[in-house]
């Protein structure tokens, strides 16, 4: 792959960012009283992702003018992401989106409560953003998870995906289905509509044969998105949770006609799961811009996701060279210093 250069950016998202409210200590969301305050969402999870590893990112989203809008900028700011296409709502209906997560301990499961409804986001059009964006970045992400916020905001994505593409920028995306927002007929329509503009595919094995009604072994799948669509690389995460705070994790990608993966990582623990998805990505990206290669994308995504489980807020927090640490304990198979001192 070779990408574009001299761009300001590497990677450019476009996506909801929301307020995430907390129970602390495990407490369970009816029973707390308190709630410790955050940013999340997906594609900011993996702008900031990549940027925290070292890449120029920026992030594409609506914020109400207030102090919750401007609590958000600063999250995304201290996340190593420009602000430069963050957008202000001045109207009376502005509002930030929420999320509450109520983190499980076995055997009560984890719990996501959405209130995002008619967010600010959700009036996003392309009038609103430079026309210049479009030539500055090697990579444009978004998922799913934003077409499905309303009709205005996927009609605004698929054109920037469009515009993205046709100024020379590569196209990732995440299908990252979210039943609670749309159905499964409803999503693979807008999915499938999407993925002649792919070129870096990101999708669960569930999702391939559930929503997107995909058959055969899991490599036929991956390969079929390549074959029909012309993606230049498939991803596909494999999470085994053994408990809610117990988790084993690798990947497995193709490209340029081979199969990529790596031995898991086990008995990963979760302090925060929420997030670990989106480092994947960013890691995968970083791999794949700054190295080229996808042994590097797939060992420096599966890394940066493993050690996300282990940090509390939807964000990544680790450097390259904290990852690069990893990796090599990863793969080392003697002695092993406890404490890195």
């Amino acid at each position: 792959m070779k990408f574009k250069e001299n761009t300001d950016f590497d990677l450019i998202g476009l996506g909801e960012v929301m307020l995430r409210l907390s129970p602390p200590d495990k407490e369970k969301i009816s029973q707390s009283e308190t709630f410790d305050k955050n940013a999340g969402g997906s594609e900011l999870n993996v702008v900031s992702g990549a940027g925290m590893l070292g890449m120029r990112s920026a992030i594409i989203t609506k914020l109400p003018k207030n102090k919750m809008g401007h609590f958000i900028r600063n999250k995304i700011r201290y996340g190593n992401v420009s602000d430069d296409y963050v957008i202000y709502d001045y109207s009376p209906e502005k509002r930030l989106g929420i999320y509450y997560y109520e983190s499980g301990a076995y055997p009560r499961k984890s719990s996501v409560i959405y209130d995002r409804a008619n967010a600010s986001v959700c009036s996003l059009t392309p009038d609103e953003l430079p026309e210049d964006m479009y030539e500055k970045t090697k990579v444009f992400h978004v998922s799913s998870i934003t077409m499905a916020l309303s009709p205005t905001l996927k009609d605004t994505t698929f054109e920037l995906i469009k515009r993205f593409k046709a100024a020379g920028a590569y196209i990732s995306f995440d299908v990252n289905y979210r039943a609670a927002l749309w159905s499964e007929e409803d999503a693979k329509k807008v999915v499938e509509s999407v993925f002649p503009y792919v070129d870096l595919l990101f999708v669960s094995e569930e999702t391939s044969r559930r929503m997107l009604q995909r058959t055969g072994t899991l490599e036929e799948i991956m390969k079929g998105y390549a074959d029909d669509y012309g993606c230049f690389l498939v991803a596909t995460t494999r999470r085994e949770a053994v408990s809610p705070t117990k988790h084993n994790f690798t990947s497995k990608i193709y490209m340029d006609g081979k199969f990529y993966e790596e031995e898991p990582y086990y008995n990963i623990e979760v302090i925060d799961r929420i997030g670990s998805g989106d480092a994947y990505l960013a890691g995968v990206l970083y791999g794949l811009i700054k190295h080229g290669t996808p042994e590097r994308a797939l060992e420096i995504g599966n890394a940066l996701s493993a050690v996300k489980n282990t940090v509390l807020g939807d964000m990544s927090a680790s450097s390259i060279e904290e990852i690069e640490s990893v990796i090599k304990s990863h793969k080392s198979t003697g002695h092993q210093d406890e404490m890195v001192r």
